[in-house]
């Protein structure tokens, strides 16, 4: 008994140890437990890659695109987050997890017996939120399915493990860079395809020879799509969001 005490000891200072010369090399790499997956229709033993496109903000709250490259391959049903040069918070880590289990629910597949690896590339320094979470299980679904994703279409939004998709901040940003970038579809969360701003007006009226003005501040609704000159669809769960991205 005391043996194994020391056993277990020393193997969570070998964890700890590899975790920090991860971080200094600038490397992030989480792996996540095996996550409760029901017993399912399997894949074939081959690797299957799939790459699509993430928009983001970085720190600076400025539109980047970053570059998602998803494989699955046979395993023990880890989930991989590699982020290179890329200080990623917890929670886009953790939406790798949830991604996985939204993938499983939908397909049907037993992931108990693959891993999954997800490769983040992106020009920015910071990415917070768990904005690519809907990106994320779309793109394990079409590794998954041997699917090709269109390079004309992106996503974002928030994963739930019922594959419903939720709502996310900066969406004028994303929809810039998702056309700045080339892409001709950019798909959004429920509800989230105009923005509320405040538009400043001067409004002036003459009284006698004297012109009195005033400064109001009036609510506007803009419409994303239009003012940025891209298609902006809104759906609400993977299934809707496959319809336009699977070739």
């Amino acid at each position: 008994m005391h043996k194994m005490k020391v056993g277990f000891a020393q193997l969570a200072v070998y964890t700890i140890v590899i975790m920090l010369a991860g971080m200094a090399l600038g490397r992030i790499t989480l792996t996540a437990e095996k996550p409760p997956f029901q017993p399912g229709r399997t894949v074939s033993a081959e690797e299957s890659n799939v790459v699509t496109f993430l928009p983001a903000v970085d720190e600076n709250g400025e539109g980047v695109l970053g570059v998602l490259e998803t494989t699955v391959k046979p395993g023990s049903g880890l989930v991989l987050v590699n982020v290179n040069n890329l200080l990623a918070q917890f929670d886009t880590q953790l939406s790798g997890r949830t991604a996985a289990q939204a993938a499983a629910n939908y397909t049907g597949i037993d992931l108990s017996k693959y891993d999954i690896i997800y490769n983040i590339r992106v020009n920015a320094t910071v990415i917070e939120g768990p904005s690519a979470g809907a990106a994320l299980a779309v793109s394990i679904i079409a590794a998954l399915e041997n699917k090709t994703l269109d390079s004309e279409t992106m996503i974002t939004g928030t994963i739930n493990s019922d594959g419903t998709i939720g709502r996310v901040g900066a969406i004028a940003q994303k929809a810039a860079i998702a056309k700045e970038e080339g892409a001709k579809k950019f798909l959004v969360p429920e509800g989230q395809a105009t923005d509320k701003q405040t538009k400043r007006e001067r409004l002036c009226s003459n009284i006698g020879s004297v012109q009195y003005c005033e400064i109001k501040y009036v609510p506007k609704t803009l419409n994303i799509g239009e003012s940025i000159g891209i298609e902006v669809i809104q759906v609400s769960n993977v299934q809707e969001a496959l319809k336009y991205f699977v070739e």
